[in-house]
């Protein structure tokens, strides 16, 4: 009889422990850890894109953005002037540092999630700034091509940095998102 009780409770423990799910299963009684990044709104061919910055360097732009200080990304930066031909990791990305309007960025991932097929994608990024020269030509810039565009017109002068930072593309302002995430509060416009 004490074998058969051990047995029954051994049976009984094992059942238990198999109906265990690991965070992030479909069971809502499972709590799920979750984290609140802030959505930075950015120009991609004329359409609004999100993005979360994660990682940063130097330090004064980790600082800045809230992300963590990465030193390895100055591993990241290539020789200047960049040999022709050489690829590299680094996208980047074109910010306004007047305040002017939101930053371009030159890629993203198309469709959001894992059948992205769009290969220029990468999240880390070399901070470019852009200052306009031309005040009467100023306008919202909404695409790489609009931007080059404007500097070949002598309107807006481009001066590539040696910031690198991680910004994953995370959604659309139409609600694309990454699968599994959650989208909340998207302004009517970018600003």
């Amino acid at each position: 009889m004490g074998g058969r009780l051990i047995t029954l409770v051994l049976i009984t423990l094992l059942a238990a422990c198999s109906s265990l799910q690991p965070a992030g299963t479909s069971d809502p009684a499972v709590a799920t850890p979750a984290i609140t990044l802030p959505l930075v709104a950015s120009w991609y061919n004329g359409k609004v894109y999100y993005y979360v910055t994660t990682d940063a360097w130097p330090r004064s732009m980790a600082i800045a953005k809230g992300a963590n200080h990465t030193p390895r990304f100055q591993d990241a930066l290539p020789p200047r002037p960049k040999p022709p031909g050489l690829k590299t990791v680094l996208e980047r990305v074109y910010t306004f540092p007047g305040g002017e309007q939101i930053n371009v960025i030159p890629s993203a991932p198309e469709p959001i999630g894992p059948a992205s097929n769009n290969q220029p994608y990468s999240p880390v990024w070399q901070m470019v700034e852009v200052r306009w020269l031309r005040s009467e030509q100023q306008q919202e810039l909404t695409s790489e091509a609009q931007l080059l565009d404007a500097e070949a017109a002598g309107w807006v002068e481009l001066t590539v940095t040696d910031i690198v930072v991680n910004c994953a593309v995370v959604a659309d302002a139409q609600g694309n998102r990454l699968p599994g995430s959650q989208l909340h509060g998207l302004p009517d416009q970018p600003r």
